[in-house]
């Protein structure tokens, strides 16, 4: 029997870290390879982590709560023969750095036992590191002023450990009496103190969930980050709704798939991103970064009523069949927890579909480091005024909103508006004979 040390698979770019949701199985369990062992969460995302192995769980390194970078350990397996990849051979990507004999047996107690903390929370600590700080008495004011080499600036446990070393030598910052030390300043604008808030008799408090808080954070720096300029226009889709009228029952049966509107829009605006390729880019500072792939992030509602923007790879690469299918696929894996980190990653331009709420217009958010987003409405019928060789006649028509949102740093309305009414133009004058 050999022992198999179970590592947190890679995520994708960007993705170094995950936090354990729940474990599948238990200590003493036996599992099949593939089997789905344990559940993470990363900023992105929730999955599960599959084993390449069969054994028998014989330690749980990660416990539920606690952190794990890529390439660490999380669980050891008790496998069958002499393994060629045991607890003592195998090696991680990253090896973190090991602490003195003293540190780790100062640390030893809070390891076992994590103890709750009061920290404020726009500190993103996990269990392990708040159970550091309590431990050595570190103060909310000292942690920020720890520069964390995590996700997103955030202190791992090697960050505070080597804190704690070198604590020693230096001065312990102390917090003014009527003035907080101020953290060194940030790219993004420190917002406004919100107002507190009392909840009134019979008003029911609802704790955000993991995910709504990354939506929060992340819709905050969006609009801190970027100057929204929106512009709208009514298209006429009748030309598309009776093409897919024609069309979707054969596909059905053909594909097994449903043939939604979607993939026509978002054909549409592949084409006229590749007629505007400035607006398939981002910022990097002073620099602008020109995107060679064309990555269209689908803004997907959840059952739970969160939201998750799953993206199409390559989207300037697919047929309106490949589309279908793509699309279909990704928002069925999102409803279902499904997605895979990278799924969600590499998104250059997003498209948000509120007319499938009965909305008729919207005003997106720019999802960073994107610098543009647009929204479709709901398709409804109205009389409209079309010219013809005879005159000008009024005609029951299927028209739709369409908004486009983008950053005023680098797309100007002439852009953002010419953008927008390309993807009017293709769909308005959208081919009846169109193949799928």
């Amino acid at each position: 029997m050999a022992e198999y040390k179970l590592l947190l698979p890679s995520m994708g770019e960007g993705v170094m870290e995950a936090t354990i949701i729940t474990w599948l199985f238990n200590e003493g369990d036996n599992v099949k390879e593939d089997d789905s062992v344990v559940e993470i969460a990363t900023d992105k995302v929730d999955s599960d982590v599959p084993t390449p192995v069969s054994g028998k769980i014989v330690k749980i390194l990660k416990q539920k709560d606690e952190v794990a970078k890529v390439g660490e350990a999380i669980a050891i397996l008790e496998i069958e023969g002499d393994g060629g990849n045991t607890a003592e051979e195998q090696t991680t990507p990253e090896t973190p750095a090991v602490p003195d004999p003293e540190t780790i047996k100062t640390i030893e107690q809070p390891l076992q036992t994590p103890a709750s903390t009061e920290f404020s929370g726009d500190l993103y600590l996990s269990p392990l590191v708040k159970s550091i700080a309590q431990q050595e008495n570190i103060s909310e004011t000292e942690l920020k002023t720890i520069k964390g080499s995590g996700l997103e600036g955030r202190i791992t446990k090697e960050d505070i450990l080597a804190y704690v070393k070198n604590r020693g030598n230096q001065p312990a910052p102390q917090a003014a009496p009527t003035q907080e030390v101020s953290s060194p300043p940030k790219a993004v604008a420190a917002s406004a103190p919100a107002a507190t808030i009392t909840a009134a008799a019979g008003d029911e408090i609802i704790p955000m969930d993991r995910m709504r808080k990354i939506i929060a954070e992340n819709m905050v720096k969006a609009k801190q980050i970027a100057p929204h300029v929106t512009s709208f226009i009514e298209t006429d889709v009748t030309n598309v709704v009776k093409w897919r009228a024609k069309n979707k029952d054969m596909f059905e049966k053909r594909e097994g798939e449903k043939l939604t509107f979607m993939p026509i829009f978002v054909k549409a605006i592949v084409k006229a991103i590749q007629d505007f390729p400035m607006i398939n880019v981002s910022i990097n500072g002073d620099h602008i970064i020109k995107k060679k792939n064309i990555n269209i992030g689908m803004a997907t509602a959840l059952p739970d009523g969160n939201l998750i923007v799953p993206v199409i790879k390559n989207a300037d690469q697919l047929s309106l069949s490949g589309l279908a299918k793509a699309i279909n696929d990704l928002a069925y894996r999102a409803r279902n927890k499904k997605l895979r980190p990278e799924d969600t990653q590499g998104a250059t331009y997003t498209i948000s579909n509120v007319g499938s709420f009965g909305n008729l217009m919207g005003t997106p958010i720019i999802p960073q480091p994107q610098v543009a987003i647009m929204a479709i409405g709901a398709i409804v019928k109205k009389p409209a005024v079309l010219e013809t060789k005879d005159g000008d006649v009024i005609a029951i028509r299927q028209l739709m909103f369409m908004s486009h949102s983008y950053d005023h740093r680098v797309v100007d309305g002439s852009l953002g508006g010419m953008m927008l009414k390309h993807v009017h133009d293709y769909l308005e004058n959208w081919d009846l004979n169109t193949e799928i």
